[in-house]
């Protein structure tokens, strides 16, 4: 894994700012500004943060932990373009003219159209948005443009192909939805190297979930190192896995602790200072790490909406919103459930109200079974 086109960028660890570490309900700064000395002084530089993280406040702790007590020379820095904030062509220079001033600096070392998928893509298009992000790399108030992705490959292709000028791709990469049918992670990833485009990943540790994990899978890295000696946290294999590959630029990892960033920066710089891949024995446990969480009865939704969109439920059920949430109370156990299904449900139809129409099942592209599987989702959140 070699930097291939951003020579200014250092080693292949990036700082993303957005989990910071919170005090009495706002950024600690105190701590945030120790990692951020921390990371540098390790010989790291690269900072991401976006106009959204901490709901704005993400921009301003990177000035006041980072622009304002460092030299611009020191570190490079990625802030976001968000449709939430722009309604126009006209919106879209005074918002980055405001986030360069939020984070206090001249100029972005990156700016990426932020969380592309087909949908908003059209509408970065309308408003012509990567046409003046290239405007804005001319004048100097940007160096690199590119993009973030959330969406199928087939999506991606067509943006490339349409925007040959984007630089860099930011893509959700991790072992577990490496093979997945609804993020796609190696399409993805190979229509990123077909179009020659360097890659950032996002989401290696896929948001934490990575690091605790279900306990036959947790016997999998344990057994493991024990075999061979190996002090590898379980977010390292997740890290040293989507730094492996060919083309990739940097890997962002959401630190939101001095404990996180030591380990992350140790898996960064473990053998003479630089970064080690998976080795073989260390590939095969990773997947059969896989192997466990494709055994715990995920459904297998890859979230192309036809079911709601192609073929309108008359329920008003919102079907892969709630598969999601079953997956995650499956697979990882996450904290409180309920209040996201609570959320979703709000003002919609609930799983018990289906009533078998058959509808969604004549569109579903995976031929799923969805009145048996919400009968299951209702079973696990209607009790």
């Amino acid at each position: 894994m070699n930097n291939r086109e951003f020579k200014e960028a250092k080693k292949h660890l990036a700082f993303g700012m957005m989990r910071l570490p919170m005090k009495d309900g706002e950024i600690d700064n105190e701590q945030v500004c120790a990692m951020v000395d921390r990371f540098l002084e390790r010989g790291f530089n690269y900072f991401d943060t976006a106009h959204g993280y901490h709901d704005g406040k993400s921009e301003i702790a990177v000035r006041e932990c980072l622009s304002s007590r460092h030299d611009r020379s020191e570190y490079i820095l990625t802030d976001k373009l968000t449709d939430a904030y722009f309604k126009s062509e006209e919106d879209i220079r005074p918002l980055i003219d405001s986030q360069l001033e939020a984070c206090g600096v001249e100029y972005f070392d990156f700016l990426l159209m932020h969380a592309q998928n087909a949908e908003n893509f059209e509408f970065f298009k309308k408003c012509r948005a990567y046409e003046t992000a290239f405007d804005l790399k001319a004048e100097g108030k940007v160096r690199h443009v590119g993009l973030s992705f959330h969406d199928k490959a087939e999506v991606l292709d067509r943006i490339l192909t349409e925007y040959p000028d984007v630089e860099v791709v930011q893509i959700q990469f991790n072992y577990l939805d490496y093979e997945s049918v609804s993020v796609e992670s190696r399409k993805v990833y190979e229509v990123c190297r077909r179009h020659n485009k360097p890659v950032l990943i996002m989401e290696p540790v896929r948001g934490g979930n990575l690091v605790n994990l279900p306990e036959d899978a947790q016997k999998v890295f344990d057994e493991l190192r024990a075999e061979t000696g190996s002090d590898c946290s379980n977010a390292g294999y997740a890290l040293r896995f989507a730094a492996g590959f060919d083309g990739i630029e940097m890997v962002l990892s959401g630190m939101s602790n001095m404990e996180q960033m030591e380990d992350n920066l140790n898996i960064f710089s473990c053998c003479d200072g630089e970064f080690a891949p998976l080795s073989e024995k260390e590939l095969e446990a990773v997947w059969k790490v896989v192997d466990v969480f494709n055994s715990m009865g995920a459904i297998p939704c890859t979230g192309c909406r036809y079911c709601i969109e192609e073929n309108h439920c008359p329920m008003e059920i919102k079907i892969p919103s709630l598969f999601s949430t079953y997956n995650g109370k499956v697979l990882f156990n996450q904290v409180n459930p309920w209040s996201t299904f609570e959320k979703i449900t709000e003002g919609a139809g609930k799983p018990s109200d289906c009533i078998e129409c058959g509808m969604c099942e004549a569109v579903c592209p995976q031929h799923l079974e969805i009145r048996e599987l919400l009968k299951k989702v209702s079973e696990m959140f209607e009790g």
